[in-house]
């Protein structure tokens, strides 16, 4: 029986009069309603016509995360007088409870992307609702995108609907073609800021590192709002560590604490949305609690303004969550869950003025994501560089190539970029591209219970009790009796089950992607690397097991010792192992899990297992390297014979007589790297130097560029043929780069004859001294005696420009500067002579300079010649 005094009670039934009409005119819309309000649960059921009102439709809603699926689907049945799996069901990765009754179904927006990849047209359903859109996650960012793309090719009449609390809402209706946006008023109760920070100054966060006095802190903001407030906590954490850590320093409060996180059981995150069965309760949340859910009781929420995103190092092939600051938009939609229901606080671990530097909403997940996955998705749907997809972010270039060459290098594309049929089987193991490798080819090497069993290690990192050994973690979970386990069952169960589908497609079982995005008929080219379906061969030990699989889903990674703990990994990384590690000794290991904590140059690894060289090797078979090698190192050429596996040296030996080429190249490099120092710069090249730079400047082309970048960027030009003789850092200073860049002359156009008249070495001053130019500076130099400039009214110019003169005294030593000789003599001489005729008597210092005769020597010199 439907309970209609639940349904009427709920703000968002006022907006849906204008939704309808949006859909039947525009065929797309943005919902944008505050928490509470109904939006994720009585929006899908009217669409749908359950609620009487309306013909029958069949809606899907699609969600960022399995607790929320799961508790929209519950909350939609029970509202309906229902169980889920009727009219009502959710599918989850792992879990589907759907019925023939079903016409409301709730997804993963990872599930609902699998499903596009199986059926573009989304055969039998009318409606999609994508919620809680402002997250921005890639898997919605993607089925946005999908969707869109199907909406203009196949299905014009498919509705669809970006719904969230807190949302660039001009954004979404853009990206939709111009759609209405739909704005539900909710029955906003009033929520108190508490401003609660630290007394003192703490750490700030590092990769998944909090500092713990901080998490005391926000333990203690806990206990002071359940002293000064009634009702139930609700306390937002970055991570499932830091939850369990406060939940920790918890202990002995009067009141039952909880965590709601996307590990916890089934059970936990029931009973948390339940709402209070006796007494108070804390409820420590990760974001999943931000949005989507209600949970009941709720009217204190303490924020510890912190959240987790996804980053990649993709120099160091290393990616994983790091901690960063909440924006305001996450603040607010956290600040939220304490007014659903009654008026409310929020204690905020920060102060005041910080919370206005915090970026205003959080970083879209394709900016700063591991895009390999994504990838994979565009390429399977016909589109390899996401080029035609409507995103409101496009893909980074740069993560878009990175993403390629993993692709590549596992054979899920081929290269032009275009999916094999590997790759779209990898696709639908609903896997990282690498963890689908390491799955189809790893169950060939180990069988594929085994391969599933690792693998799913891998997908979720194990808590941090199981050890950094992943073959130990591996028997740990299957004798576990913790949550945990319990997940890794289940996605062993699931895993076991997609490689028994693969193996029934057999090698080319995939067949082309057909997606819209696929126009023109391009079909698939290439195996894109071994392929055959996975059988339960020999499986060796669990050692051998586990390492064979993360190398194999990680073979950038696979690391030889250099010292006690000390490890180098073929990226080129370095990484350490924790004191007590089991896996110190170890020669080689593939390093599964890794971060890099603030300003190390190595990595820390957290799982790895022992491998030997053998499974290294065949494991990262792409980056092994056989032959000469020569580049320029420790300031010199280095020839040697080298085989190495990435950065790992294998062996070396000494090259006598390396190719000419490469030679060259290595001297190209060691100029790029340390600059034309390197050559012989004599006295009379660096002044050609300069005179070119100062005709280039003044009169540009043709004179040539002759600065540093200007010259190694031409230096093949000007440097032949006395380059191709060169074989080491000594013969480059043998070069004499005068003569060199006489090359770069224009002597084609003659004008390579006026560099005497332009650019004159040397000016002749009246005394018949010819004084050297120097035009090291902006503005070309004469440094001349005073004397011998006697009669000269008119500066000296060159190229035009008038040189800087820097009059001397009779011992050498500057007197004065000025580019305007003629006002010299007119005004500032006869301070200069008063200063300078004590200490010099013997030199002439006439009234009128400008009348007298200039000379090179003293006044009784010149009486005796």
């Amino acid at each position: 029986m439907i309970r209609s005094d639940a349904l009427d009670q709920l703000p968002v039934r006022t907006a849906l009069p204008a939704l309808r009409r949006a859909l039947d005119e525009h065929g797309a819309a943005v919902l944008c309603a505050p928490p509470g309000t109904g939006k994720t649960t009585l929006v899908p059921l009217v669409l749908a016509g359950l609620t009487g009102d309306g013909p029958v439709r069949r809606v899907v809603v699609a969600e960022p995360r399995r607790i929320a699926a799961r508790a929209a689907a519950r909350r939609m049945a029970w509202l309906l007088g229902e169980r889920a799996g009727g009219r009502v069901g959710f599918t989850v990765r792992g879990e589907r409870l759907v019925g023939p009754d079903t016409v409301v179904e709730v997804v993963t927006t990872g599930v609902l992307l699998q499903r596009l990849q199986r059926d573009q047209e989304l055969s039998g359903t009318d409606v999609v609702i994508i919620d809680e859109c402002h997250e921005r996650h890639l898997d919605a960012d993607t089925v946005a995108a999908f969707l869109l793309d199907v909406r203009a090719t196949l299905r014009p009449g498919l509705r669809l609907v970006a719904a969230s609390a807190t949302t660039d809402a001009e954004g979404w209706a853009r990206l939709l073609g111009d759609a209405p946006v739909v704005e539900a008023r909710g029955v906003s109760y009033p929520v108190e800021t508490v401003w609660a920070p630290p007394s003192s100054a703490t750490r700030p966060p590092h990769g998944t590192r909090v500092d713990p006095v901080f998490l005391a802190h926000v333990a203690a903001v806990v206990r002071r709002a359940l002293a000064e407030r009634d009702g139930d906590v609700l306390c937002f954490l970055p991570g499932v560590g830091e939850a369990g850590r406060v939940a920790g320093l918890l202990a002995g409060v009067d009141a039952e604490v909880l965590q709601v996180h996307g590990r916890a059981p089934a059970g936990v995150q029931d009973a948390v949305l339940a709402g209070p069965v006796r007494g108070r309760r804390v409820v420590l949340s990760t974001s999943v609690a931000e949005s989507s859910l209600t949970v009941p009781g709720v009217r204190v929420v303490v924020d510890s303004g912190l959240a987790r995103e996804p980053r990649v190092d993709h120099a160091r092939g290393l990616s994983a969550l790091t901690t960063v600051r909440a924006s305001r938009a996450t603040g607010r939609q956290r600040a939220g869950r304490a007014g659903r229901e009654a008026p409310g606080a929020v204690y905020r671990c920060w102060d005041e003025a910080e919370d206005g530097r915090l970026a205003a909403f959080p970083s879209p997940e394709i900016k700063v994501a591991d895009l390999a996955a994504f990838a994979l998705q565009a390429a399977c749907w016909g589109d390899p560089d996401a080029s035609g997809l409507a995103l409101l972010d496009p893909p980074p270039a740069g993560a878009m190539g990175a993403a390629r060459e993993v692709l590549t290098a596992v054979g899920a594309v081929d290269a032009a970029g275009r999916a094999t049929p590997r790759g779209v089987r990898m696709s639908r193991l609903g896997l990282h591209p690498r963890l689908g490798r390491a799955l189809l080819d790893g169950a060939e090497e180990v069988g594929g219970r085994r391969a599933a069993e690792v693998v799913a290690l891998l997908g979720e990192e194990p808590p941090r009790e199981y050890g950094d050994d992943l073959a130990a973690a591996l028997r740990t979970a299957r004798r576990g009796g913790d949550a945990y386990a319990a997940r890794w069952r289940q996605e062993v169960r699931r895993l076991s089950s997609a490689l028994e589908g693969a193996r029934g497609g057999g090698r080319g079982g995939a067949g082309a992607p057909s997606g819209p995005g696929a126009r023109g008929g391009g079909g698939l080219s290439g195996a894109g690397g071994p392929g055959a379906a996975p059988g339960d061969g020999p499986g060796g030990t669990d050692d051998a097991a586990a390492g064979t699989v993360a190398a194999l889903a990680f073979p950038e990674r696979v690391a030889r010792a250099r010292g006690e703990g000390a490890f180098l990994m073929a990226s080129g990384t370095g990484a350490g192992l924790r004191e007590g590690s089991p896996l110190r000794r170890a020669p080689w290991l593939a390093v599964a899990v890794a971060d890099r904590p603030a300003h190390s140059a190595s990595a820390r690894v957290r799982l790895a297992a022992v491998v030997d060289e053998d499974t290294a090797l065949s494991a990262a078979d792409r980056l092994r390297f056989a032959g000469e090698e020569v580049r320029w190192a420790d300031g010199d050429v280095v020839a040697r014979a080298v085989e190495r596996l990435g950065a790992i040296e294998l062996s070396v030996r000494p090259l006598r007589d390396p190719d000419p080429a490469l030679v060259r190249g290595a001297l190209l490099e060691g100029l790029g790297r340390e600059g034309t120092g390197l050559l012989g710069w004599s006295r009379d090249a660096r002044a050609l130097r300069a005179r070119l730079g100062f005709l280039h400047r003044v009169l540009g082309a043709p004179w040539p560029d002759v600065s540093d970048g200007a010259l190694l960027s031409r230096a093949q030009e000007w440097l032949e043929p006395e380059l191709s003789r060169a074989r080491r850092r000594a013969d480059l200073a043998r070069i004499d780069a005068g003569q060199a860049v006489r090359r770069l002359l224009p002597w084609a156009t003659g004008e390579a004859g006026r560099l005497d008249e332009l650019a004159p070495e040397r000016i002749e001053v009246p005394s018949g001294s010819r004084i050297r130019v120097e035009y090291g500076g902006e503005q070309p130099v004469l440094a001349v005696k005073l004397q011998e400039l006697f009669g000269l009214g008119e500066t000296p110019r060159v190229a035009g420009v008038p040189v800087l003169v820097h009059l001397l005294s009779p011992a050498g030593r500057p007197a004065a500067v000025t580019a305007d000789l003629a006002s010299f003599w007119r005004e500032g001489y006869r301070a200069v002579r008063a200063e300078l005729r004590g200490r010099y008597p013997r030199h002439p210092w006439p009234e009128d300079p400008a009348s007298v005769k200039a000379t090179r020597s003293t006044s009784a010199r010149s009486r005796r010649e």
